[in-house]
Formats: C-alpha cells, sequence, structure tokens
C-alpha cells in the first residue's frame, strides 16, 4: 500500500515513517473508497479504529504502515495506538500472508501444555518466529495471546481450521501432513 495505485498483486514496498506521515491514497481505487466511506459512515470516531482496520484487512490483505499512518491521521488517533492495535490482534497482518497462515495460542493453558515447544520447532524446521514469513510465501506463522478454546488446549489454528488435543509430536505431524498435502 506504499503506493496510491496498489493493486493485489504488488508487493509492498518498504516505507519510512517519513512517507507514511503524507501517504494519500489513490481514491480511484474502490478498495481505498470503501476505507473512506467507513470512517465517513462512522463520522471520523476514533472508537470505529477497529472496524476500519478489518476494512483495510478485508480489502487489501493486510494493513501496511502507510494505510495505519492515514487511518490514525484521519481518525485523529496516534500512530502508536493504530500500530498496536494491528501488532496486538492475530487476525490482523502488516504484511502480506504467505499460502498458508498458522496461529499458534501462547496463551496460558497452551504454553502449560507445550506450545512453545512448537514454537521452538517452527524456529529450527522453517526458520521462522512469530508473525513471519517463509521466503517462498508458503507458511505465515502468527502468535496468539489466546483464541479462546482453552478446553482443546494445546491449540493451533491452520487455514482458519482450529485444531486442539494434540500431544507436541502429534501438532508436528499435523503440520508437516498439512504442508504436505499442499505438494499433492
Amino acid at each position: 500500500m506504499t503506493n496510491a495505485t496498489v493493486t493485489t498483486e504488488t508487493k509492498p514496498q518498504e516505507t519510512s515513517r517519513e512517507t507514511c506521515k503524507h501517504f494519500v491514497p489513490d481514491m480511484s481505487d474502490k478498495r481505498w473508497k470503501l476505507v473512506a466511506a467507513t470512517m465517513k459512515k462512522n463520522n471520523y470516531n476514533p472508537r470505529s479504529l477497529i472496524e476500519v482496520l478489518h476494512v483495510v484487512q478485508d480489502s487489501f490483505g493486510y494493513i501496511d504502515y502507510d494505510a495505519m499512518a492515514y487511518i490514525a491521521r484521519e481518525l485523529k488517533v496516534p500512530f502508536s495506538k493504530v500500530y498496536g492495535v494491528v501488532t496486538f490482534y492475530h487476525g490482523f497482518m502488516s504484511k502480506p500472508a504467505g499460502e498458508h497462515t498458522l496461529v499458534l495460542c501462547t496463551g496460558t493453558a497452551c504454553y502449560v501444555k507445550g506450545n512453545d515447544q512448537i514454537t521452538d520447532w517452527l524456529k529450527e524446521r522453517f526458520g521462522l518466529d512469530p508473525n513471519q514469513t517463509t521466503p517462498d510465501n508458503k507458511l505465515s506463522f502468527m502468535a496468539a495471546r489466546c483464541v479462546g478454546a482453552c478446553g482443546l488446549a494445546p491449540v493451533m489454528i491452520l487455514d482458519g481450521q482450529i485444531v486442539g488435543k494434540l500431544s507436541v509430536e502429534e501438532m508436528k505431524a499435523k503440520i508437516e501432513e498439512w504442508l504436505s498435502n499442499d505438494n499433492q
């Protein structure tokens, strides 16, 4: 979204905070029109921040610094607040997602049942830390503070499907199977 005329095929470029301050979206792009209309519908109320972020996420697939700066400016909230919301909630991404997404719950119940070992294994096996995507864009790994499925601990979400009540070894096997099914 660094350029005012971004398409879904365009890869974002690195932007500086200085560039973000002056970002003006291309209002001929229907996606930006939808974002602007959502803010206007809510009278530019800062309380509409999450709704506006959902519109950007749904429209572009991610929320980059330019979009965050634009939203902060229009809703008259600090950039840090917008950034904090985007990076806190696992449903928002600041970079394009990979072909597959894995969300690992890091809540207390899941941690106690071994999800920290899965985090370590993902680092070892794929070179991924939380909130990173493999260089081939096949897998994005995100950590969530809690996904609200504590009764199924340990829990992970594979492409939107909740998987739980597995041992650490079963979880590793499930991830490997899930990724290998893509190659068949």
